[in-house]
């Protein structure tokens, strides 16, 4: 399989999950949600994928999105189909993500023009084995003094599968084992504080992190959710994993103590952040917070809760 087939598989199951087939395909030009979305949908159901998205996935140009300030303390160094978060402490900088090969080189670009020496990160969290995520590993160890983190099962799920990756078209690099991380583990930087929730379903070792986002005088709680798709797995138990997750993070959302008005996605077209996020070049003083919605990610998650009870049912049918 070409590595631009891997790509779209990543996530044509977190498009069908998600949102329902439109009728016409749009344009991929400028980075659009939808559009990409059906591209994924197009490709789940045809079993081929469209050659304008294999041609996107892998483009550098087309994939460039200008890093922006998300919140006083994160910018968006990711691209336009998979993202990369830089949190910015008075000790350092913390990196979410690595993104992958060709745009690991950009991924180190866009932490530069965010005023950050790449040297500065003190810690990298991956939040599971998957290259999108984890295969630009290999080009910022070198580069940083800063400690990678993952579970034992997301590094175990990372290093076997670069492994398996040799000789074929999709080859990626993964850095040996660094730090290893557990549910409820703090991270602590400056004054910021990410704690690690361990999430399995997208995959056996699939982390979140939960970390504060500042904007003025405001402080939110924000989640990057490890794992959106169902495109990864092996069993039944598996997606009753996926559904215990999710119901673990919308019972966070029920008291204002633990709540979540803040998901940074690792995939942008998941939840439209990429139009969301351009409405901050236009927001006044008093405006409200466009990536602070509470309500939008709560239905996300129940929309994620739904499609993995359908595909339980399936599996179960299917004896796995």
């Amino acid at each position: 399989m070409p590595r631009s087939s891997a790509l779209a598989a990543g996530a044509a199951a977190l498009a069908l999950v998600l949102f329902p087939s439109p009728a016409r395909l749009q344009s991929l030009d400028g980075c659009p949600s939808a559009a990409i979305r059906q591209r994924f949908e197009e490709f789940q159901r045809a079993g081929k994928m469209p050659p304008d998205l294999g041609r996107w996935l892998s483009d550098p140009e087309a994939q460039y999105i200008e890093p922006y300030k998300a919140f006083d303390n994160v910018h968006y160094v990711g691209v336009c189909w998979v993202s990369a978060w830089l949190i910015k402490t008075r000790d350092g900088a913390i990196l979410i993500d690595t993104l992958h090969d060709p745009f690991a080189d950009l991924l180190i670009e866009n932490i530069r023009k965010t005023g950050v020496d790449p040297a500065d990160i003190k810690y990298v969290l991956i939040t599971h084995g998957h290259f999108d995520h984890a295969g630009g590993a290999h080009k910022l160890k070198p580069i940083t003094r800063a400690q990678f983190l993952m579970t034992q099962k997301g590094w175990n799920e990372a290093i076997e599968s670069a492994k398996a990756s040799l000789g074929t078209p999709r080859r990626w690099t993964m850095i040996p084992q660094d730090r290893v991380v557990n549910d409820g583990d703090v991270i602590r930087l400056g004054e910021q504080e990410v704690r690690v929730l361990e999430t399995p379903g997208h995959t056996w070792g699939t982390a979140s992190y939960v970390f504060q986002v500042t904007d003025g005088d405001k402080s939110y709680r924000a989640i990057t959710v490890g794992g959106l798709g169902l495109n990864a797995i092996e069993s039944s138990r598996q997606v009753e994993s996926y559904i215990a997750s999710v119901d673990r993070i919308a019972a966070m959302m029920s008291s204002p103590a633990t709540a979540l008005p803040v998901h940074l996605t690792t995939h942008p077209f998941s939840n439209g952040l990429t139009e969301a996020a351009r409405t901050l070049a236009t927001r006044k003083p008093g405006d409200p917070h466009p990536l602070v919605d509470p309500d939008g990610f709560m239905q996300q998650l129940k929309s994620l809760r739904a499609g993995a009870v359908e595909r339980l049912a399936r599996e179960k049918q299917a004896g796995r």
